[in-house]
């Protein structure tokens, strides 16, 4: 009896095992909304039982093919004209009816956080355009962000093709939505967004193990990493180091023992600071771990009534931010705004007390400067900055940060590039290069060997692959000096020697204290139109001014430059800026810099034997002016190649 009880159950899991396998089953790209490439060989393609008939119905034809011995097959769509929406029938031994499809053309949007930033992100900048947001033919599809060291996988783990519209996007990417939007304005057919984006993620995760070998240090860390055992450890070690540091923190903190968060406590032998600023900057000194804030604001009738926006810039580290002792909001990470809301009854007429409770791990905690600290209401603002009273909580120990194994060499390509590469797409646009500028001599080669890479996956060798260059960030010198971030500029103005490529310059648009710029828009922009150049071969100038030569005349160094359009140009109309001249001692300069026609004319009274002109060479350039007169900003070089 047990026997047959078992032959039963055997046979019941078998016949279930062959009936799930029989069903046809699709990507998760090929789905209700999707966007298929315009005038490309398409392939759609899935899964099945070994040689089961599967035949497609589209657009007035049938196509018909039969499942290999591993149950995959595919069949191709050609000449599609753009257009939708249009539906599709798949049948083998069930029937998919897939909705809602456009054709027009397909961009990848990939790179880390400023690519993956969405419009709510960057919605201060941008109300109109997220209230008045609707397209039925642009789409975007999110990739999962996941990886995997072992195998390159076939098919992404969820994700589906959604609308511009009022409820999705706040989600979209702002940089490729801005792209998306000017390209349908432009040629009025229907764009697809795939976008596989991870913050922090550095060049070398996006490239394939075949690839990657011609970097024998990235590639044996990838192999590395296909030991789960080896994983396994590291993030356990850093769970249980982190969770004990957060563990301890909560239980040091007087804060949470004395209920500083309350509206009514004993504050006045609290210390004072202003705000924006950093507590190491203070008699406080540098120190880790809980560091209290208060401040007590006195509001009128009018404040009362309905929901008020908190602003609080950006806090280092993390927050949980409590008004008259309710909590209003928290961030865990030091990047977003705070952005909180006050629920209407919250604030009354008189006294209010906003308590911080601010968690910082290393470096320096405190208040993000040139930042928005203030109450909104309507159309009453209050400003927040100056002094506000500070308590410490409890001190700690720096905290050693997580290794973010998600990061590694090939992991992402292996789990949010490869199941794309059966997908046809016009085109790549990329923003990165923030997590490689610790190591800009390799990263030429990194973005040759990638764009490479994925033109051979896709089979399309003349793929457009789009970027943007670093935006200007971090504090501004007074002098001239060497920067990783201007080398990793400089790689990617060299990247732009693979043909068929193009560049977005961005160092006009950053911001010195944010990593992330708000400004998309003009990015977005910029991408589109060397798209227009570039994808879609129109005589335009696809971007600013780029370096061509250079010669010495005399006690001068004479730059020629590309992309000089209607004409070079200094943006404010004052004198050029950011250039720097230097002689045999290699000791650079504020130069003179003059427009003569489509040259600069570079010199400096002290250099009288000229070897070499930077311009734009720092972290942040801000205020470097040549322009073209198409109103885009000229790319940072170099003449010379010293180390």
């Amino acid at each position: 009896m047990a026997f047959f009880r078992s032959f039963l159950a055997l046979f019941f899991f078998s016949n279930c095992s062959i009936a799930v396998f029989g069903q046809v089953k699709l990507p998760k790209l090929i789905n209700d909304g999707m966007v298929l490439q315009r005038n490309s060989d398409i392939k759609i393609w899935g899964w099945a039982s070994k040689e089961e008939s599967i035949s497609i119905f589209f657009l007035d034809k049938e196509y018909n093919t039969v499942a290999d011995n591993n149950g995959k097959w595919s069949v191709s769509l050609n000449d599609l004209k753009a257009g939708g929406p249009f539906q599709m029938q798949i049948k083998g031994s069930n029937s998919i009816q897939l909705e809602d499809i456009y054709i027009g053309d397909v961009w990848l949007a990939s790179g880390q956080s400023n690519m993956e930033i969405p419009m709510g992100r960057v919605s201060p900048l941008y109300p109109e355009e997220i209230a008045k947001a609707s397209n039925e033919a642009i789409r975007f599809f999110e990739v999962p962000k996941t990886f995997d060291f072992n195998e390159a996988k076939e098919d992404l783990e969820g994700g589906e093709w959604v609308p511009v519209a009022a409820n999705t996007i706040e989600k979209l990417s702002a940089v490729a939505y801005f792209f998306a939007k000017d390209l349908y304005a432009e040629y009025d057919i229907p764009i697809g967004i795939i976008n596989s984006a991870l913050g922090g993620s550095p060049a070398e995760a996006w490239i394939s193990e075949e690839a990657l070998k011609e970097f024998p240090e990235h590639h044996a860390e990838s192999l590395k990493y296909q030991s789960k055992e080896l994983r396994d450890s590291i993030e356990t070690a850093d769970q249980t180091r982190i969770g004990k540091w957060y563990s301890d923190i909560q239980k040091k903190d007087k804060g949470v023992e004395e209920n500083w968060k309350a509206a009514e406590i004993d504050d006045s032998s609290w210390k004072t600071m202003d705000i924006p600023g950093y507590w190491a900057d203070t008699e406080f000194g540098p120190k880790n771990g809980v560091v209290w804030f208060r401040k007590t604001i006195n509001l009128q009738d009018n404040w009362t009534q309905g929901a008020t926006k908190l602003l609080l810039g950006r806090i280092v580290d993390a927050d949980s931010v409590f008004v008259n002792g309710k909590f209003v909001g928290n961030t865990t990470y030091q990047y977003p705004p705070r952005r909180y809301e006050i629920p209407e009854g919250v604030l009354k007429s008189g006294e209010n007390t906003i308590s911080i409770r601010i968690i910082n791990e290393s470096g320096r905690g405190g208040f993000v400067e040139e930042k928005e600290y203030k109450l909104i209401s309507g159309e009453k603002e209050m400003d927040l900055t100056g002094t506000w009273k500070f308590k410490l909580g409890a001190e700690m120990p720096r905290l050693q940060g997580q290794t973010f194994i998600r990061w590694k060499p090939v992991g992402l390509y292996n789990a949010m590039i490869n199941p794309l590469t059966d997908y046809s797409i016009n085109g790549v646009i990329w923003y990165q290069g923030e997590s490689n500028a610790d190591t800009p001599w390799e990263y030429e080669a990194l973005m040759t060997s990638l764009i490479k890479d994925w033109r051979n996956k896709w089979n399309q060798e003349d793929l457009p692959f789009l970027y943007v260059q670093l935006a200007n960030f971090m504090e501004s010198k007074d002098q001239p000096g060497d920067s990783n971030w201007a080398r990793l500029r400089d790689a990617q103005l060299k990247t732009l020697a693979v043909p068929h490529t193009g560049m977005a310059v961005a160092i006009d648009v950053g911001e010195a204290n944010d990593i992330h710029p708000l400004n998309k828009k003009d990015v977005g922009e910029r991408l589109a139109r060397a798209a227009k150049n570039v994808a879609y071969g129109e005589d335009i100038v696809p971007a600013g001014p780029l370096f061509k030569s250079f010669k010495k005349e005399g006690d001068s160094i004479v730059i020629s430059f590309k992309n000089t359009g209607g004409g070079l140009v200094s943006k404010n109309g004052k004198s050029l800026s950011h250039f720097s001249i230097a002689g045999k001692d290699g000791k650079f300069r504020w130069a003179n810099a003059e427009i003569r026609g489509d040259k600069i004319v570079v010199n400096h009274p002290e250099v009288k034997d000229p070897v070499a002109v930077r311009y734009a060479w720092a972290d942040n350039p801000e205020g470097a002016n040549l322009y073209n007169e198409e109103g885009l900003p000229a790319s940072p070089f170099r003449t010379d190649e010293w180390d």
